[in-house]
């Protein structure tokens, strides 16, 4: 039993050291020793920007509104809006909008996001693709930032960077610095060869990479920038292109969209299994490293509790490991208990980690009991 806690102490240890400050401390490193540079050049390239949409009445005048905005030649600029079984009149809206530019394809049958896209993409003219979601508003200048990297022949995928309007609370303030600590790492990885993922709210491709995702997709921004890497682009991220959104300010508010989102990892390795294959997948240790792993980071503090608990007279290593998580479980508690305490930095993040790593262990239980997940 002992040898069994141990092995269930260290290693879980170890993981957990390496998915929260190994791996991030690794690619800072070879961002800051080894980047890799980028030929940035103005381009106007044609572009077709694609929008997927389901009930989006409440957004869809103020996003094309948006578009029309963006510092780019408009001539240069088409926009397909797939509106996927809605129940609103987001497509009777969109077409009120004299914009020539604008093709509003309506589907009357519920298929979600990724068959949308599918033929979003297979309508588009533009040399480029600019991916964008319905409720985020786009810097006029996100656009040509972006293509301006795509002028770069090494360069296949271009992310924008997400930043969250109206951190109001503690736990939007908690959730804020996390997504912060996200983006650091992704823009360690870009500078230093490719990211994993990028933001759906703002990304560009090339249009010719674009490969017709599986019926069902949750993932796209994971999938589509993966399939790139693949073929020997990189993927990289623009900070200087910026989407705005709204950060959420509960728990609850936050839960069923980042259950879906977690839970469409497990989908992305059921449906494109050759990601988990270090002689397919150029970026395999960056995937492990970064999504993988931080997905079983719940499981991982786990065994490492119950490995020092069942160690917790050997060694005050092991004691001080116990109570440390105990300590953290309490802060938590009181944190959410009185509210005030929680605008505190430490148990701000606390908070936003602890409930981060609660969705990602039901997302594996809504996972397993059911495969087909939702399409929006």
């Amino acid at each position: 039993m002992t040898h069994i806690a141990w092995f269930l102490c260290w290693s879980s240890a170890v993981l957990l050291v390496h998915v929260f400050v190994g791996y991030p401390a690794l690619v800072a490193c070879l961002a800051r020793l080894r980047p890799l540079r980028i030929e940035r050049r103005a381009a106007v390239p044609s572009v077709t920007v694609v929008i997927a949409a389901h009930d989006g009445a409440a957004w869809v005048r103020a996003k094309l509104a948006n578009l029309r905005a963006l510092d780019y030649p408009q001539g240069s600029i088409e926009i397909v809006l797939a509106c996927d079984g809605c129940t609103d009149d987001t497509a009777a809206l969109a077409r009120r909008v004299v914009d020539a530019r604008l093709h509003v394809l309506e589907f009357a049958v519920r298929r979600g996001k990724a068959a949308c896209l599918n033929d979003a993409v297979a309508a588009a003219r533009g040399d480029v693709i600019l991916f964008t979601d319905i409720r985020q508003r786009l810097a006029p200048s996100a656009l040509r930032e972006l293509v301006a990297n795509l002028a770069d022949p090494s360069v296949g995928v271009a992310g924008g960077e997400l930043h969250m309007e109206n951190v109001r609370g503690s736990f939007a303030q908690g959730v804020d610095t996390y997504w912060r600590y996200e983006k650091a790492i992704r823009h360690a990885e870009s500078r230093s060869g490719s990211t994993i993922g990028v933001s759906g709210a703002l990304y560009a491709m090339r249009r010719d990479l674009f490969e017709p995702l599986p019926a069902g997709t949750v993932l796209d921004d994971v999938l589509v920038p993966m399939r790139v890497a693949a073929r020997g682009y990189r993927v990289i991220v623009e900070p200087r292109a910026i989407a705005w959104d709204q950060p959420s300010r509960h728990p609850q508010d936050e839960r069923r969209r980042k259950i879906r989102t977690l839970a469409g990892n497990y989908q992305l390795v059921q449906q494109a299994p050759w990601l988990l294959m270090p002689w397919s997948n150029p970026l395999w240790f960056r995937f492990v490293s970064h999504k993988v792993l931080r997905l079983f980071a719940p499981w991982l503090i786990v065994a490492f509790t119950v490995g020092c608990g069942l160690l917790f007279n050997r060694h005050p290593m092991y004691a001080s490991g116990f109570l440390g998580v105990v300590f953290a479980a309490f802060a938590v508690a009181l944190a959410r208990l009185r509210p005030t305490l929680g605008r505190w930095l430490p148990l701000r993040i606390a908070v936003a980690f602890f409930y981060l790593n609660l969705f990602a262990a039901q997302a594996l239980v809504a996972f397993a009991r059911h495969r087909r997940l939702h399409l929006w």
